[in-house]
């Protein structure tokens, strides 16, 4: 997995603004993400990212991966929708701690683990970050970051870090 360039995106819990420099995400879940992208193949799979945002060290980190169905009424193919009872119940979930949504995971059967002309029209949350899975032939090859730009016209990456 490359590392892109290091780079600017936003996350917030508040609504207020916070520079990501970096994604930080467990081993652990980036397996359990990259193995549900196997699973779905040739399907787009799909899921929530939880975590904190430290908005002095412009670091970002995951606690939780929540998978989702894909609800899309497209084509599975190449479209994914979070199932929105999956968001509504970890809304709930993270009620009254210091953990937010911090963003969404999906595949790219057959593709680049670049954002889609289809990514970028349904971002709509820009606070949101965007963790990209490519996956050939039933196999994981990259997985990537990307934040989406406040004017929503373009994304931007953001390095990805595993740790553990």
């Amino acid at each position: 997995m490359r590392e892109p360039a290091p780079s600017r995106a936003v996350s917030s819990r508040d609504g207020r603004r916070r520079i990501v420099a970096v994604l930080i995400l467990p081993q652990t879940l980036l397996d359990d993400i990259s193995r549900a992208a196997e699973a779905a193949f040739p399907h787009e799979c799909c899921g929530l990212l939880a975590g904190r945002a430290d908005g002095r060290g412009g670091q970002t980190a995951v606690t939780r991966v929540v998978p989702s169905a894909n609800v899309t009424e497209g084509r599975a193919e190449d479209s994914f929708e979070i199932d929105p009872q999956v968001r509504f119940d970890l809304m709930r979930a993270l009620e009254g701690t210091d953990e937010a949504i911090v963003g969404h995971y999906h595949s790219h059967p057959g593709g680049p683990a670049e954002p889609s002309a289809t990514d970028l029209r349904m971002a709509y949350e820009t606070n949101l970050i965007w963790v990209i899975v490519a996956v050939a032939e039933g196999k994981v090859i990259d997985i990537r970051a990307h934040g989406v730009d406040d004017d929503r016209n373009a994304f931007h990456p953001i390095p990805l870090r595993p740790t553990g």
